[in-house]
């Protein structure tokens, strides 16, 4: 296990198209703590020492000479690069196209959790699957970060959408809007549903394995699980596509803040963690599922 250490480090300077964040809440990521212990060194070699994290909320405490579109002050959220990363910071300098106005119903802590999840839920759903109003779609652990997002993106959309999810949970993925909650422990969810166009599997394993048999013909399962390797379909019939997340420009994270600043997408709930307690947090985030994300408080005022 690589050690986590809370150091000082140089403050950051803009360079003309990056603005600086001072940084008020950091999302924490499964992806963080597999990339410190070296799970992931395959796919991004970082050297280290490394500054990890890459979802975070603050305010611009300086602009770049050729950024235009922000000012002094503004409140803002983003996701970083996964080749750059450097969110678990006070101070993050970030490509200006990238940032987008933080909705104004969130305080920073709950809007640091929204980007990579909503941006993944959103990809899968939009870019890669193609969903349209009347479509059908299974989502796997949709009470989880991704599939939350995912189900009110499908709802907005107008999708009819079944989820499954853990017998304590059922109710909160109903008040999401699902149409058909399925118990995962104690119902199989091939008997409850079939020739669906979509399947947006968070799990993995077997629950991926058991899901093709449910997709119509020309359907796609679209999979979050191995970090964006190949998803090899049993049927030529039907596709498995890998979903990782990548941002050219802020357009898809400003309508996400959007919906969520005009109330029809719901932000999860967040536990907060101080920043020079990052490791309790990867600790808490390997060992127990929890409903809602994990945010590091960078800064209080």
């Amino acid at each position: 296990m690589k050690q986590a250490l809370y150091a000082e480090a140089p403050k950051p300077e803009p360079k003309e198209n990056e603005v600086l964040i001072r940084v008020h809440g950091v999302g924490v990521n499964p992806a963080d703590w597999k990339i410190r212990q070296g799970y992931l060194a395959s796919k991004f070699p970082f050297p280290m020492p490394l500054i990890l994290g890459y979802d975070l909320a603050g305010v611009i405490e300086s602009l770049g000479d050729r950024v235009h579109n922000f000012n002094l002050g503004d409140a803002v959220m983003a996701m970083l690069p996964l080749h750059q990363l450097g969110a678990y910071a006070e101070y993050v300098v970030a490509d200006a196209a990238l940032v987008a106005p933080k909705p104004s119903n969130l305080d920073f802590f709950t809007a640091a959790a929204v980007p990579s999840i909503a941006l993944t839920a959103w990809q899968a759903l939009f870019d890669l699957a193609g969903l349209e109003s009347g479509q059908k779609i299974l989502i796997h652990g949709a009470s989880g970060s991704v599939g939350r997002f995912a189900v009110q993106f499908a709802k907005w959309k107008g999708a009819i959408v079944f989820g499954t999810a853990s017998t304590q949970n059922l109710t909160a993925i109903q008040q999401l809007g699902v149409d058909l909650a399925i118990d995962y422990i104690s119902d199989h969810f091939e008997d409850k549903v079939i020739d669906v166009d979509v399947v947006l599997d968070t799990i993995g394993g077997g629950t991926r394995a058991r899901s093709w048999q449910v997709l119509k013909s020309g359907g796609i399962l679209i999979s979050t699980e191995g970090a964006g390797e190949p998803v090899v379909s049993p049927s030529p019939n039907i596709r498995g596509i890998p979903v990782f997340v990548e941002l050219k420009d802020n357009a898809q994270l400003r309508q996400i803040g959007d919906l969520i600043e005009n109330g029809q997408i719901q932000a999860p709930s967040v536990e907060t963690f101080a920043l020079s307690d990052a490791a309790l947090a990867h600790t808490a985030i390997q060992q127990q599922h929890r409903r809602g994300k994990l945010v590091l408080r960078a800064f209080d005022g």
